[in-house]
């Protein structure tokens, strides 16, 4: 008897927890740059529900939406307040870029709303997937938040008080906080920006001397002029690169074969964070390093008189994670000498570059398995859709990444919550898709804005030396007007593809032969009405309390 007592007490336990209702929500960001708008979650995978504080600098009404593409259109929104009859609160959904529609299922449920000392703080709760054809899921994947709010609580026209951010609600890395924290400045210096619509400007520098190796925890944009910096990349160059400076890019200088990627920015990203036990390591190198920094600035208007001085920050420690971390670029190889072009009025074009791992033992030996955590994906304007494959034995076995709706002004790196493990000998395809409906003539892969890009920047652990890994299709046996002929599209993937991979001492291997395998549908969310419910696991109670008072009967007797 005495033997079953700690049993029926943690059963005790058990039952008390599994009937309360955990109210913490423990995953908090901000929504916008200006820190008015602050999201507190938390969630119960068992119960498949997740709940909500926002908590926003205002009054008056506020809004908050998941959105397909980090717009209004297809967003499905809540928005509510306390105004002087009480509170108000409805979910809605928004079929154009005007006043949301009140929703015929409400998803929502408001737990409370308050307002203090200047902010309003509203707490709801919602299942994460409910079935509803005007509501979004909530998966793994990452999704697309969106906020408005007003000064009184007419709900009107929010004008500039709005923003999007991308977040992985169910695999969130919380941001890390360090006392006095340290970082390199990573900037160009006041440079004049052309009145040209596309301008690369490139500073090749090295940093202050660290004698001893440390990790980069955290990356922090700086960013002068939101209007004009398109996106940011920090290279580090080979060891025959010696000296600095401060000019156009590729203009046929040294700096030009910097590409072993340290860091990226794009527009729309915010801060990224590493995991505890990864770090991209910097410094005790017997010799300097220079990094090259890349900045594009996209000037439509062609404005004059532009000045410009962003970068980045990078927040260092001498206190070593258990990896160093790393970034390999993959996906379209840019060559001038090969024609790639994008054919006008199609609204879906695919394009495709691939990563085979077997290219690497030529460059390091032995080839490491490693973990892919975090990705950052890149297209240019006529971007909708990127996906990134994952083959073993010439066979897909899952999604390394995918962004079914993706934005070109929402560029960040986001991370998995877990990982993706490539082993030697895998392979990595990226598919980006393309919608040129409104252009009349064609789009070829180049660094323009008007151009196209289609990459992913995988972040991993353990690094590997390899700093890209690319594929261009082998077009010099096809007409120049072969984008006119029916079928291009599949031409393009059945030619072979030209294979290249760079290490960070800039050598290289190549694969005339490489080819582009069938990539598997998209996964989706079956629709399932709120998961377990409680009344399923309350309904167990019973049976498991029957099964305890049976064995302390038996003991008894």
């Amino acid at each position: 008897m005495r033997a079953l007592l700690p049993l029926l007490s943690l059963f005790l336990a058990w039952t008390t927890v599994a009937g309360a209702v955990d109210s913490v929500m423990p995953f908090m960001v901000y929504l916008d740059p200006g820190k008015m708008v602050c999201l507190h979650w938390g969630f119960d995978a068992v119960l498949g529900n997740i709940t909500f504080k926002l908590v926003v600098n205002t009054t008056g009404w506020v809004g908050f939406g998941l959105s397909p593409n980090g717009g209004m259109t297809g967003a499905d929104i809540v928005m509510g307040g306390l105004g002087p009859r009480g509170s108000y609160f409805s979910d809605y959904y928004a079929t154009d870029e005007t006043m949301p529609l009140v929703d015929t299922q409400q998803s929502y449920t408001l737990l409370s709303v308050a307002e203090t000392n200047g902010q309003t703080i509203m707490t709801f709760e919602r299942t994460m997937s409910t079935c509803d054809p005007q509501d979004l899921s909530i998966t793994t994947q990452p999704i697309k938040l969106i906020y408005a709010y007003g000064l009184t609580d007419e709900i009107t026209y929010h004008s500039t008080r709005r923003g999007t951010l991308e977040v992985n609600l169910l695999n969130y890395l919380p941001k890390m906080s360090m006392s006095n924290s340290t970082y390199l400045s990573v900037k160009v210096d006041n440079i004049s920006i052309p009145p040209v619509k596309t301008y690369y400007h490139c500073k090749v520098m090295s940093f202050p001397t660290l004698t001893t190796k440390h990790h980069i925890y955290q990356i922090e944009p700086a960013i002068e002029n939101y209007d004009i910096v398109h996106h940011l990349l920090l290279y580090k160059c080979p060891p025959f690169v010696t000296q600095g400076y401060s000019k156009p890019c590729y203009s046929g200088d040294i700096g030009d074969v910097c590409f072993g990627v340290v860091a990226v920015w794009g527009v729309g990203g915010g801060v990224f964070d590493l995991p505890e036990h990864a770090g991209l390591p910097v410094g005790g190198e017997p010799t300097p390093v220079f990094y090259r920094l890349e900045v594009h600035y996209n000037n439509p208007s062609l404005q004059t008189g532009r000045t410009d001085s962003s970068g980045l920050r990078l927040h260092y420690t001498n206190r070593l994670r258990q990896y160093d971390a790393g970034i390999l670029t993959t996906g379209v190889l840019m060559l001038s000498s090969l024609e790639y072009t994008i054919p006008p009025k199609t609204p879906s074009f695919h394009t495709y570059g691939v990563c085979n791992t077997s290219l690497f033992s030529p460059l390091m030996n032995p080839v490491p398995e490693f973990h892919v955590f975090a990705v950052m994906l890149h297209t240019h304007l006529a971007g909708r859709r990127i996906r990134v494959g994952h083959y073993r034995n010439g066979k897909q076995i899952d999604f390394v990444a995918f962004d079914e709706n993706y934005n070109f002004e929402i560029q960040h790196f986001f991370n998995f919550g877990n990982f993706k493990t490539i082993k030697p000998g895998d392979e990595i395809a990226v598919e980006c898709s393309f919608n040129t409906t409104d252009r009349s003539g064609v789009t070829k892969m180049g660094l323009a804005t008007t151009d196209e890009m289609c990459l992913a920047f995988l972040v991993h652990y353990p690094a590997v030396s390899i700093a890209t890994c690319l594929s261009h299709p082998l077009t010099m046996g096809l007409p120049n007007t072969s984008y006119e002929l029916s079928g291009y599209e599949n031409m393009l993937k059945l030619v072979p593809q030209y294979q290249v991979v760079t290490d960070d001492k800039s050598n290289s291997s190549y694969n005339p032969r490489g080819i582009i395998r069938e990539m598997m549908k998209t996964p989706t969310t079956s629709c399932r009405n709120n998961a377990p419910s409680r009344f399923c696991i309350s309904s167990w109670i019973p049976k498991a309390a029957g099964i305890i008072l049976l064995l302390l009967w038996l003991a008894i007797i």
